[in-house]
């Protein structure tokens, strides 16, 4: 099983970012999609979530800002970050829940002006 992510970066606060993972070697349909993120000195957090049937969840300080999509026919989790601030800064995983879970290596997210 492969997570890949992109489409991390640089960004001035307000500014947006869409974060991709490529998954590979499972039937992606059927897994729980979840983006996680880290930021510096703190503990991994969940961003948001998305079930095989399209129900998402956020955490509280994203909703309305971040939107969690999915494209079955791709293989491919979606993060659309929008209105960035600075405590959005860190690196962003990617996970695959079902049974067991998967992880992706990670994108930073760096919002500064």
């Amino acid at each position: 099983v492969q997570l890949v992510e992109s489409g991390g970066g640089l960004v001035r606060p307000g500014g947006s970012l869409r974060l991709s993972c490529a998954a590979s070697g499972l039937a992606f349909n059927v897994w729980t999609m979840n983006w996680y993120r880290r930021a510096p000195g703190e503990e991994r957090e969940l961003v948001a979530s998305i079930a095989p049937g399209g129900a998402t969840n956020y955490r509280d300080s994203v909703k309305g800002r971040f939107t969690i999509s999915r494209d079955n026919a791709k293989n491919t989790v979606y993060l659309q970050m929008n209105t960035l601030k600075s405590e959005d800064t860190a690196v962003y995983y990617c996970n695959a829940l079902l049974i067991r879970q998967y992880w992706g290596q990670g994108t930073q997210v760096t919002v500064s002006s």
